[in-house]
């Protein structure tokens, strides 16, 4: 089995490094020893992480094993690994890519675990991770293969070692099933596509649903809304995916419907519980500084969506509510009568 470096030490870094470790467990792969280096951007929470071999700040509760390796050190982090999985934050995807670039080599495959479209600077472009990824190690005269790891998933599942079934993502095919092969494990189920962009915005965009659907979850307003809104939050993913050139089946999928579901209805979301606090009147600032430094992609995806959809002509009205709340002050019971009221139209 290939040496790995996962690039960020939060819960789904450490989810997968735990998931890692178990699927060499199964296969008594005794020829690496400690051959999954964790990286954390933090030197107290790897060492915290190789003392007491668990995740106390990110996800507490389950046992980091032997075969993980933490690290703050990025390029003994790199050193020898065959596939690099990148699991960090999008807002500081571009900059840890820039760090990793002179520790990489062209042999090395890169699995983005990272869900977010990202605003970029002075000239406003939105992109996907890969291709902030790809422009980050393209300024390095770097250009390596990259694939997407993207699907229904809570970390502190996969940790516990729950059935769960993901997508990877890649346009050479060979790559995907040998990925596919290396990357699951007794209890982690993966499935190939060849369609980046779909997975990678179904990703995204679903964390913009979810802070909807908690939003109307913190109003009181019952099933019967939750429902109206995450069905009608596929369409309007869908349309967008497939205006960036996306597949439509793949919004159908895991890394579409499966994901969505999940961070629309699951206790354990961040996204939905940001909008749920957003429904009971809490402000978005005291929300954030509650989770303790995890992150809600949604909050930052939400106005990146929006430019994204502008770009291409894409009309998404529940993203165009969301974004008011958040980032304009508009009350949630205002938006959701401005949707309600909308022009009656043909759902298909």
């Amino acid at each position: 089995m290939s040496r790995v470096a996962i690039i960020g030490s939060g819960a789904w870094g450490t989810a997968l490094a735990i998931s890692l470790a178990q699927r060499r467990a199964e296969q008594k792969d005794q020829r690496h020893s400690n051959s999954i280096a964790l990286w954390s951007h933090t030197a107290a929470v790897a060492d915290s992480i190789a003392q007491h071999r668990e995740n106390s700040t990110y996800l507490p509760g389950y046992v980091v094993p032997d075969a993980v390796r933490p690290t703050a050190d990025l390029a003994q982090a790199l050193a020898s690994a065959e596939i690099v999985i990148g699991v960090m934050p999008s807002a500081h995807v571009h900059a840890i890519y820039t760090s990793m670039a002179p520790h990489l080599t062209a042999d090395q495959v890169i699995v983005s675990a990272t869900k977010g479209i990202v605003t970029g600077g002075g000239t406003v472009t939105y992109q996907r991770v890969s291709e902030v990824i790809a422009a980050a190690l393209h300024a390095h005269r770097l250009s390596l293969s990259c694939a997407v790891l993207s699907g229904p998933s809570f970390a502190q599942e996969v940790a516990a070692g729950q059935p769960n079934a993901m997508t990877i993502a890649c346009l050479d095919t060979t790559l995907a099933a040998r990925l596919q092969e290396e990357l699951s494990g007794p209890a982690l189920r993966l499935y190939t596509n060849d369609d980046v962009v779909g997975v990678e915005l179904g990703g995204a965009l679903k964390n913009v649903i979810a802070i909807a659907t908690g939003i109307v979850s913190g109003l009181g307003l019952g099933h019967n809304s939750a429902a109206a809104l995450i069905t009608r939050g596929i369409a309007e993913i869908t349309r967008l995916a497939v205006a960036c050139g996306g597949r439509r089946e793949t919004m159908a999928g895991l890394a579409g419907l499966g994901d969505l579901v999940l961070t629309c209805t699951g206790e354990l979301s961040r996204n939905r519980r940001v909008g749920f606090e957003l429904g009971k009147g809490h402000r978005l600032s005291d929300i954030l500084d509650s989770m303790g430094g995890k992150v809600a992609e949604g909050v930052l995806t939400t106005r990146a969506a929006l430019g994204l959809a502008t770009t291409h002509g894409i009309e998404m009205p529940i993203t165009t509510q969301v974004d008011a709340i958040l980032h304009h002050g508009k009350s949630p019971r205002e938006a959701v009568v401005e949707l309600m009221r909308r022009p009656g139209r043909d759902e298909l």
